[in-house]
């Protein structure tokens, strides 16, 4: 017996409902993935904006060690040891033999003649001689220059980005000046802002006499004195500036040092 009009009716619009409930659950399927990758994407881009200004205020707000920051930051490097204690292979204090090492940094063709002081800076000199010796240096570039306040190349990063290191850091501070002043000539270790045990390979040498403040660790480690060069460094490397104009940041000039020498 043929459906009635009725019948079919109610069967058309069971259909209708059917189909309307699977495209509404498609929609809503849709959606759902939609506010999912949104959210996902939220989290990657504040992830990685975080991520550039973490960056940017550990590598340019602390002290020698990682770049050198603005007006009142200093060089210092990017270590994330804890305050405290040294962490990695860190060389022997012994190997400053308690006495003055001579030498030569050469840097873009400029060579710089260097004075270690072992007996002032036991840790910092013994890795700073262990790295030289070793031929550590030898091809890196210097990787922050300041021309604003702040008057440093900082240079001793394997990378080349103010990241990088020997893979252990040291402390604690050694030889700071007593005023925080540090004359034209000057070789100094950067470090983390406040971590006297964030020392490594991250070194600066001040081209003009500069004064940095203390913080929570107290100055900043001196290896010793360039003896000579200083003008050669000026006209092959600081007088060519920042890139860009700046007045912090990656040198103009490629600022390689090619060897270093210590006796």
């Amino acid at each position: 017996m043929a459906p009635s009009n009725q019948e079919r009716a109610a069967r058309e619009a069971r259909t209708r409902l059917r189909d309307y409930q699977a495209r509404q659950t498609a929609h809503n399927e849709r959606t759902r993935r939609r506010v999912r990758d949104n959210v996902i994407a939220a989290v990657v881009v504040v992830l990685l904006i975080a991520g550039v200004t973490g960056a940017q205020l550990f590598y340019f707000n602390g002290g020698p060690g990682s770049p050198v920051a603005s007006a009142s930051a200093t060089p210092t490097p990017a270590a994330t040891d804890a305050a405290g204690q040294n962490t990695g292979d860190v060389p022997s204090a012994s190997v400053a033999e308690d006495r003055t090492w001579t030498g030569t940094m050469t840097i873009d063709g400029a060579q710089l003649g260097l004075q270690l002081d072992g007996a002032a800076a036991p840790q910092a000199v013994s890795a700073f001689i262990t790295q030289a010796q070793s031929g550590f240096f030898n091809g890196t570039s210097c990787h922050r220059l300041t021309t604003s306040g702040l008057f440093v190349l900082q240079c001793g990063d394997p990378t080349g980005t103010g990241t990088g290191g020997p893979g252990y850091s040291y402390g604690p501070v050694e030889n700071a000046p007593a005023d925080n002043v540090y004359p034209a000539g000057t070789l100094a270790m950067a470090r983390q802002s406040g971590n006297g045990y964030s020392m490594g390979s991250q070194f600066f040498i001040v081209y003009q006499d500069t004064t940095l403040p203390t913080d929570a660790a107290g100055g900043y480690t001196v290896l010793g004195t360039i003896t000579s060069g200083l003008d050669a460094l000026q006209s092959a490397v600081i007088a060519q500036g920042v890139a860009g104009g700046a007045t912090d940041g990656k040198p103009v000039a490629p600022a390689v040092i090619s060897s270093v020498t210590v006796q």
